[in-house]
């Protein structure tokens, strides 16, 4: 059931838009304090969860260390999808069928969609992550990096302590934050648990049915549409605008048809949908229809969203994709000058970091086409030397 009114989620979870952050621990935390009774949580409570909360300086390092998001997308793609993660979704795609069978009817969400979370998150349920999820909220919110999206948290997890469904000391997970099979932030598990196996309870960490089901209910509230398809491997041509191409420009597939765009197998859906090209126009190539866009509401990271929506298809039965022959892409430190480069001819790339997130890719973009280059968003040495 969901929990809460959207009105009272707002209200209750609501920080300032310039949230505290920062300066001595134990401050931070008494205003945290502070804050959560003026929301209307009880005293008694809010001492109760906050009792011998720690920063944990294991959760910033985490942070901090993402470097696998690095990765191209064939890398990346190669490194979470092997044969074990693709024989055991198949095996409890059969385990859990009525499951999956009822999230399809209410949700009109597909198996493999489910799966493929499944596997990446916490391969199954086998690795949920052992970080004390009080102690993560906290750490993260008093670091100045993203208080705006740990803050409001910590004030679902305290909703979640005074319904007896999260114990601060013991409660694990992974060291952003998020709980269970599928990892669900507290604010998440509020407002989409579902009682999947009918015991009463919402055990995310510990009940399969509930965990999907959730999950299920989770990107329906997110916008997922039902019963569509979310992605789709298609044949570019060998020539045609590819400044057309990139997530967020969709296009009526008839449009893509008629500039040459086939699909590898089977038919196109009757939707609009945006041409990936993830390596560039001699690399892998997918139609992401709308229900791709639902994606980014779960991670933020195009190399892993992209990888999750492709390995939901694989386990409905897709193919391999065809990896093409993309050229050789930058380094670490190579896609860092790129973005110094980009950043100084005025282009927004956000943080230097190395990793080709969306910023860096429409500023590839404009600068391939001002070039003369094929605008696909693909960087490479030659672009590099030429800017």
């Amino acid at each position: 059931m969901r929990f809460l009114s959207g009105i009272l989620a707002a209200a209750l979870f609501a920080s300032p838009a310039s949230a505290q952050c920062g300066g001595g621990f134990n401050s931070f935390v008494n205003g945290l304090k502070s804050e959560a009774v003026q929301k209307g949580f009880d005293k008694s409570t809010v001492d109760g969860f906050f009792q011998s909360v720690q920063q944990d300086g294991a959760v910033l390092r985490a942070d901090r260390a993402q470097g696998v998001f690095q990765k191209p997308f064939i890398d990346f793609s190669r490194r979470l999808i092997s044969q074990n993660r693709i024989d055991r979704g198949k095996s409890m795609s059969r385990k859990y069928d009525a499951v999956f069978d009822r999230i399809e009817r209410e949700y009109g969400v597909s198996r493999g969609v489910l799966l493929a979370f499944w596997a990446f998150e916490t391969d199954y349920g086998a690795v949920q992550g052992d970080f004390n999820t009080r102690n993560a909220l906290v750490t993260l919110a008093h670091d100045c990096r993203r208080p705006e999206l740990f803050r409001p948290q910590i004030f679902a997890a305290i909703e979640l302590y005074s319904q007896g469904n999260f114990d601060p000391a013991r409660t694990t997970g992974a060291w952003a934050g998020e709980i269970g099979m599928v990892q669900m932030l507290p604010r998440d598990i509020l407002e989409n648990g579902v009682d999947g196996d009918g015991d009463g309870k919402v055990s995310l960490k510990t009940s399969a049915p509930d965990a999907l089901m959730s999950g299920g209910k989770m990107l329906s509230h997110l916008g997922w549409r039902p019963g569509e398809p979310w992605l789709q491997e298609v044949i570019v041509p060998a020539k045609m605008d590819w400044s057309l191409s990139g997530p967020g420009k969709p296009r009526q597939v008839s449009e893509w048809q008629a500039m040459g765009v086939q699909a590898r197998n089977g038919s196109l859906a009757n939707l609009s949908a945006s041409l990936i090209l993830p390596q560039g126009h001699k690399g892998p190539a997918f139609l992401a229809y709308p229900n791709f866009d639902v994606y980014f509401e779960w991670n933020q990271s195009f190399v892993y969203v992209l990888t999750a929506a492709y390995f939901g298809t694989r386990l409905e039965g897709a193919q391999i994709y065809d990896a093409g022959n993309p050229p050789q892409g930058l380094n670490a430190a190579q896609m860092k000058q790129l973005q110094t480069k980009l950043q100084a001819r005025g282009h927004d790339v956000g943080k230097i970091d190395g990793i080709l997130g969306a910023g860096t890719r429409a500023a590839v973009q404009s600068e391939q086409a001002r070039l003369g280059l094929p605008a696909d968003a693909w960087p490479t040495v030659d672009l590099l030397n030429r800017l």
